[in-house]
């Protein structure tokens, strides 16, 4: 396992930053590695975010002395949705099939967690958030079938999309984690605008279904300061509590967003108006 620690800063440093420093504090460029897992822990409410692609070989969720604990998940929930082919992940000898866009939550005391594939040539891709927890919930594998949808937009403001919440108050019970993924309609580009903030949660958004030559520019920073990242097929970014974090792509495209923090209102956003962001 590859864990980066990426610290919090201060939205008036943020001012001040390039484009190569922008991309160091908050672009997850790499999500996946084969038969590895490639984890980002940010400051930033304590999220850790990233990827599991096991091909060869099974892979096991290790110790680290980062978390302080006995093992990975003592003190911690985690979501995970499959965006690769078919496999298995293994909790506690508990084998839970996962077909693609599966989503699997894992709640705090589970001590063994492996992760597999079914076929090396379609290996399955394990995208992954993980926060703090109180308490243990129990375990959750969420078919797509069963992940809550929720259409929003329309053709006119480019922004048709479904939502699908996968932990989330009305799938699954969790501590502070909230996860789900929201794809795109043909012809859509925007994943939200209006923007908004959230004070009381931070966020990730992992942006993936891109054809190699697909972009999604990706603006964040203070409503009145805002800047922007460009970015890739299967790349992430941490977006901080007081950042806006709204998209917009050269076709359309598929993310995952995760949050934690204060609470779990799914609408709980400040929004900015129109006149207000510069």
């Amino acid at each position: 396992m590859k864990l980066t620690i990426r610290y919090n800063n201060h939205p008036e440093d943020s001012k001040y930053y390039d484009t190569s420093k922008l991309r160091e504090r908050y672009l997850i460029e790499q999500v996946f590695e084969k038969d590895d897992i490639l984890f980002n822990y940010s400051h930033h409410d304590r999220i850790i975010a990233g990827g599991v692609m096991p091909v060869n070989e099974k892979v096991l969720l290790p110790v680290t002395k980062d978390l302080g604990t006995e093992y990975f998940l003592e003190r911690r929930e985690m979501g995970i949705i499959n965006i690769g082919g078919e496999g298995q992940i293994v909790l506690d000898g508990k084998v839970y099939e996962m077909a693609p866009q599966d989503g699997l939550y894992i709640g705090a005391g589970t001590k063994e967690v492996i992760f597999a594939s079914k076929d090396p040539m379609d290996p399955a891709k394990y995208y992954i958030n993980s926060a703090p927890a109180h308490m243990s919930y129990p375990i959750v594998h969420i078919p797509f079938s069963k992940a809550q949808p929720n259409k929003w937009g329309s053709p006119k403001t480019l922004n048709e999309r479904t939502i699908y919440q996968y932990v989330h108050p009305a799938v699954c019970k969790s501590c502070q984690l909230v996860m789900g993924m929201t794809i795109l309609n043909e012809g859509s580009a925007w994943n939200t605008m209006p923007c908004h903030t959230h004070e009381r949660r931070m966020e990730v958004y992992f942006y993936f279904n891109m054809a190699p030559d697909t972009r999604v520019f990706h603006l964040m920073g203070e409503p009145d300061e805002t800047r922007h990242l460009v970015i890739k097929n299967e790349q992430a970014v941490i977006s901080p509590s007081w950042s806006i974090h709204a998209g917009v792509g050269t076709s359309d495209y598929t993310f995952i967003w995760g949050m934690c923090g204060e609470n779990k209102t799914f609408d709980d956003m400040d929004f900015v108006k129109m006149s207000d962001l510069k």
